[in-house]
């Protein structure tokens, strides 16, 4: 019975391969990938050479999941990584963790960058409790999720990513249904034009109506009044 490794991988730059991860990638007789050409464009950066890759992402992970269970009875060493980051964290393969848990297959775990952990640590907000919501919901979705999070705060931080496209309209949401917050942009993490900006949604709207508004976005918020 083989053994899956999750392995967290760089979120741009590369430098931030752990020596842990490089050696289990080295050493992988089978590594599972959201998109192949990403991960072989990774492999070749970090010189590590051809590898078997299986394709296990959000559009086919739940009817792979009993092929891959069958594969990790074949590969002795089984990894698990994203396009990006941490595996799972708004990615595939959950289903697949939990389904090893209960076949007994052994898993190990090869800690990494994430967006939203780097996000907050860069903040300045206080980070012993937050609440992660992934990539949000578009439009009318998107406000009644901002209406459910005034009626029950629960966190004093919220993060989710969103796309360059709809971020400001994001803002004026954030604004409009929320109130009184202050917002951390993080923008290219880790990569060549990384940027951060902190301020009232009005201040963000600005600045990134000045300025061109591409690439990878990590949103934190705060309510800047204490809760009550």
């Amino acid at each position: 019975m083989g053994k899956l490794y999750i392995v967290g991988t760089p979120i741009g730059n590369l430098e931030d391969i752990s020596i842990r991860a490089l050696k289990t990638l080295k050493k992988a007789d089978l590594i599972l990938t959201e998109d192949k050409r990403v991960t072989i464009k990774l492999l070749n950066a970090l010189e590590i050479g051809e590898k078997n890759l299986f394709t296990f992402n959000q559009v086919n992970s739940e009817r792979k999941i009993h092929q891959v269970l069958e594969l990790l009875k074949t590969y002795e060493r089984v990894c698990l990584v994203s396009d990006a980051g941490m595996p799972v964290i708004s990615d595939p393969g959950s289903n697949l963790i939990d389904s090893c848990y209960k076949e007994n297959i052994e898993i190990d775990i090869i800690p990494g960058p994430s967006a939203p952990i780097a996000t907050l640590a860069a903040s300045g907000f206080p980070g012993s409790k937050f609440t992660f919501l992934g990539f949000l919901p578009r439009d009318k979705n998107r406000r009644r999720l901002f209406r459910k999070i005034k009626d029950n705060l629960e966190s004093e931080i919220y993060i989710f990513f969103d796309s360059p496209n709809r971020l400001l309209s994001t803002l004026k949401d954030l604004e409009n249904i929320i109130g009184d917050v202050e917002v951390f942009i993080a923008r290219e993490i880790t990569k060549l034009h990384q940027e951060f900006f902190k301020g009232t949604p009005d201040e963000v709207i600005e600045h990134f109506n000045n300025n061109p508004l591409k690439g990878e976005i990590t949103v934190a918020f705060s309510k800047r009044k204490p809760f009550s």
